[in-house]
């Protein structure tokens, strides 16, 4: 953290920390870091958006029938924007932001969210706090499906891990998905009655956790991502799509990995899997190793821009819609630590 404080000592002493200090910042921590308390008032507020009414346009998004849904209708109509170059780690920034605030402003959530450590998540995740399947975890595995065989992936394929089917345990069994499918993994989902996906299409969650896919993302690929990335687009290339290993079966890159973990639907389909409540909480992760490797050396990389496909930063702004008021320009949500006013203002312990 030296590095943390003398960074923000600097922003202070400048003037230009927008009001964001070590002292008021969220701390976003790991869920088995937990309490129980903070778990189960977690879980009640995210069953609240799940009960919430949709804000989203009806017009656009017929099935959006939840506050919950109105983030899968928008992940699922801007995909593009929200996974190019110079957008996937700002906009899923503000993104995953705009998710909290709901959860804090419009359902009473008072902590911050958290995210998952994937190394905790290699030997036995089915049994872990994430996803025992108790009523102070995010729900179990899916009920066995014989005909879900996996997920093919550029070096090999992801093993089933024995789910596949409707999640049975947990605080989410009531839970539908009510948008989509966009770009399905699993078997037998129901066709949306409207192509583009935003017709009504309620359907349970299904899982299949999966060691392979934890396997993609262990600790040592995530130090050797952040030691060896000596810029920003070497950075994004390794945790998108790392150099093909033929002798590594794993090798699919962490971005992978983390959403396979539990996979399904709608978590496992790229669209909608905003549908899964898992979805945020690999993406805090991936913030998190982003952050990290900014604050290795913030002078140089907090402003870093993924220039991979001669895209400009400079002009792009990230407006979320119905999901939160402001216009963010994309370079102000680089800094976590006091960017856009002070708006991105969170650590991760």
């Amino acid at each position: 953290m030296a590095k943390v404080d003398a960074y923000m000592s600097q922003k202070i002493a400048a003037g230009k920390n927008n009001g964001c200090t070590l002292e008021n910042a969220g701390v976003r921590r790991e869920w088995g870091d937990m309490t129980i308390e903070q778990r189960s008032d977690f879980i009640n507020a995210t069953l609240c958006l799940m009960k919430a009414p949709s804000k989203a346009p009806k017009s656009q998004f017929p099935g959006a029938r939840t506050r919950y849904d109105d983030f899968m209708a928008y992940h699922l109509t801007n995909a593009g924007s929200l996974h190019d170059t110079i957008g996937l780690f700002p906009a899923h920034k503000y993104f995953l932001l705009a998710y909290e605030t709901a959860l804090r402003n419009e359902c009473g959530y008072k902590g911050y969210h958290p995210y998952m450590n994937y190394d905790r998540y290699t030997k036995d995740p089915k049994n872990s706090a994430l996803f025992n399947g108790n009523a102070t975890s995010m729900g179990g595995n899916g009920l066995p499906d014989p005909k879900y065989t996996g997920l093919r992936t550029g070096t090999g394929t992801i093993k089933p891990g024995g789910g596949g089917g409707c999640v049975v345990d947990g605080p989410f069994t009531e839970y539908t998905a009510n948008i989509g499918p966009g770009a399905p993994v699993m078997n037998n989902v129901p066709r949306n009655p409207i192509s583009n996906g935003t017709g009504y299409n309620p359907r349970c969650m299904r899982r299949d956790i999966s060691v392979d896919a934890a396997l993609g993302a262990t600790a040592d690929r995530a130090y050797n991502l952040l030691t060896k990335s000596k810029d920003i687009n070497t950075f994004y290339n390794t945790l998108l799509t790392p150099p093909r290993n033929v002798s590594d079966p794993y090798n699919f890159g962490i971005h992978t990995a983390g959403h396979y973990i539990s996979g399904g639907d709608p978590g496992g389909d790229p669209m909608v899997s905003p549908g899964d409540p898992i979805f945020y909480f690999h993406h805090a992760s991936l913030d998190r190793l982003w952050w990290i490797w900014q604050m290795m050396d913030p002078e140089k990389r907090v402003n870093a821009q993924v220039t991979l496909g001669g895209r400009d930063a400079a002009t792009r702004k990230l407006d979320l819609k119905w999901l939160a008021p402001d216009v963010v320009p994309v370079i102000e949500a680089h800094d976590g630590l006091g960017g856009f006013g002070g708006l991105f203002c969170h650590v991760y312990v």
